[in-house]
């Protein structure tokens, strides 16, 4: 049997003392075997990991790397809102393109090989991020995939103007929907309008959503209520429900039952929740993390991702979604080695699962969206942060990143 390529010698995901061939195929992954011999153009990863492509969930390529315009004195939610629309009063289609392509190389260089970004759209910038972006996925379909999830930040009914362009937005190819009915001022009205919307173009849900560590109400209720009543299981996800983190145990056990049972999944931004969260604390401060770990215990499909990236609600990033995970691991504290995997989990095979993208796993009939790692398992990729030193996306090599090397002086005799 003839492959297009053979990896050589790759540490498989969930056996780490095995050493295997990978052999590909039109894509695909077609055998994995001891030794595949001299059956196609052979690279030698030699004992490295060999593991699925990073899925990156929820990320705003459209206001990335804007931290030079923005002005943070308060650090809180509003004000990273509120800097955000000054700026983006001044976006042009070039300016957004230029921006997210930056940031677009960066997840790719750091191995992701599925994104949904997620786009803003408002009589303010109108329709300009979502044309940027759509170009951008397509200039780069070569090496990463890219959802566009339209939504309204700065609300929708309080917004004149908005629901049309979401509208043009959704007819002219967006992907599928997002809400943010805490920027509004009818949060409630706000989610029906998005899920009527949906249905009109059948296309899948992603909420922003119960922003904040006032335990005391919660939108999310409303989300899985409807989910049940549309019958759009599976097809609804929510980012940051940080309120989660600020409950007692026994709550977060019920709230993760009806999230498993109407089939709305949660998305963890570790990096932006824990920026913005807790502002109102000099000490003890809370982290404004949920526990997505937890939720998964009980059947809640979970992913962590980034977020946003050089702005004013999260003013560092390198869209590395192993580093992410590592800071979700220490955040929740965890050590244990199915720990780490769980966390691993979140940036591929969950993660896929939110974006209905089939199989991602090292298996025969699986894409060959692959990287190598330095490190012998998920849970130490995790634990190390072992940036990937190359990706193949669809079984052609789409990425290189070396390994640092020492330069030792010479030795003296």
């Amino acid at each position: 049997m003839a492959f297009d390529l053979v990896l050589a010698r790759a540490r498989i995901p969930g056996e780490p003392d095995r050493l295997a061939d990978i052999g590909i195929r039109d894509g695909l992954i077609s055998a994995i075997e001891p030794s595949l011999g001299e059956a196609g153009p052979i690279e030698r990863v030699d004992g490295l990991l060999v593991a699925p492509g990073f899925v990156e969930t929820h990320i705003h390529l459209d206001k990335s790397c804007i931290i030079h315009r923005c002005n943070i004195v308060e650090g809180t939610l509003s004000e990273a809102i509120s800097e955000t629309a000054r700026a983006k009063r001044a976006f042009t289609e070039e300016d957004i393109l230029t921006r997210a392509r930056r940031t677009l190389e960066m997840a790719i260089l750091s191995g992701t090989m599925q994104m949904r970004t997620h786009v803003e759209v408002d009589p303010r910038i109108g329709l300009k991020g979502f044309r940027a972006i759509r170009q951008l996925a397509r200039d780069y379909a070569w090496a990463i995939d890219v959802q566009i999830c339209v939504f309204p930040q700065e609300g929708l009914l309080n917004d004149p103007g908005t629901e049309e362009l979401l509208i043009a937005a959704c007819r002219d190819g967006a992907d599928l929907i997002g809400g943010c009915p805490y920027a509004d001022t009818q949060p409630i009205a706000h989610i029906e309008r998005i899920f009527a919307i949906a249905r009109q173009f059948d296309l899948d849900i992603d909420f922003h959503l119960d922003f904040d560590l006032d335990a005391s109400w919660m939108h999310l209720g409303e989300v899985v209520r409807q989910t049940c009543a549309h019958r759009y299981g599976g097809r609804v996800a929510i980012g940051h429900v940080t309120k989660l983190s600020a409950i007692p145990p026994h709550r977060l056990v019920e709230i993760a039952r009806e999230l498993a049972d109407s089939g709305v999944a949660v998305t963890v931004l570790p990096a932006t929740d824990l920026f913005l969260m807790g502002r109102a604390s000099d000490h003890n401060v809370p982290r404004g993390v949920t526990r997505a770990d937890r939720l998964t215990e009980h059947g809640v499909i979970c992913s962590l991702a980034t977020n946003n990236v050089l702005n004013a609600f999260t003013p560092f990033g390198d869209c590395s979604l192993l580093r992410m995970a590592n800071l979700y691991a220490n955040v929740a504290q965890l050590g244990r080695e199915q720990d780490l995997e769980r966390c691993f989990d979140m940036i591929t095979a969950s993660a896929a699962d939110i974006m209905k993208l089939g199989r991602r796993r090292v298996a025969p009939g699986d894409p060959a969206d692959l990287l190598v790692l330095p490190c012998r398992s998920p849970g130490a990729a995790v634990a190390e942060i072992a940036h990937p030193v190359g990706g193949f996306k669809r079984g052609r090599r789409s990425f290189t990143r070396p390994p640092a090397v020492l330069n030792a002086p010479p030795v003296t005799i």
